[in-house]
């Protein structure tokens, strides 16, 4: 059974700035941001995360590049996207990720589509699943048990990353394409659990 979580199950603060390292225009938000354009804002240049744990996205609207932004402070776009396999200098919206849950976090992966082939269950972080005996570059399908999970196109937690949420819906992630608007592949090499 997936762990269903609520919007209420925790408190968020995430503060933005339209300059680089904190400077510029800035504004505070404790729910989901759909588009910087909205606030003012061409798009974030620098952020501090307060509390709980963020998701923020290369557009308005939610979409392209995911970026997980943990409590810490975030003084450039590099910050945020120096380890992706394609830099991106902006982030035009952002939302609270409610199941980050570090602690009771579970996942189960698989081989292919729609939950078929080779499967593994995971409740710890991964930084290389050749290493730990995945066989594939890629992984078709995710099961999320609980918690959030941000997995990583290379070992290491390098590359594109993908967010897995179990209050997506069921925490089913069947194919490649319900990972995010930007996912090309589903070669994903490494995963950890997000820190609330």
């Amino acid at each position: 059974m997936t762990h269903r979580c609520k919007k209420s199950s925790g408190l968020w603060k995430i503060v933005v700035w339209d300059e680089p390292f904190f400077q510029g225009k800035k504004h505070e938000f404790t729910t989901d941001c759909y588009s910087t354009l909205e606030h003012g804002f061409s798009t974030v240049r620098s952020c501090k995360i307060e509390s709980g744990a963020w998701a923020g996205f290369e557009h308005c609207g939610f979409q392209g590049q995911q970026f997980v932004l943990e409590r810490g402070e975030y003084p450039c776009w590099e910050a945020w996207s120096g380890s992706n396999a394609y830099h991106v200098e902006r982030m035009c919206s952002f939302r609270p990720i409610a199941c980050a849950d570090h602690g009771r976090s579970r996942l189960m992966l698989f081989e292919q589509e729609n939950f078929q082939g080779k499967r593994a269950e995971m409740s710890d972080d991964c930084p290389s699943l050749p290493a730990l005996g995945w066989g594939s570059s890629t992984v078709g399908s995710f099961l999320v048990r609980s918690g959030a999970w941000v997995c990583s196109q290379y070992p290491g937690y390098r590359g594109f990353q993908y967010l897995l949420e179990s209050d997506s819906p069921a925490g089913e992630y069947k194919h490649v394409r319900e990972l995010g608007s930007h996912a090309q592949t589903g070669q994903v090499q490494s995963i950890r659990r997000v820190q609330q």
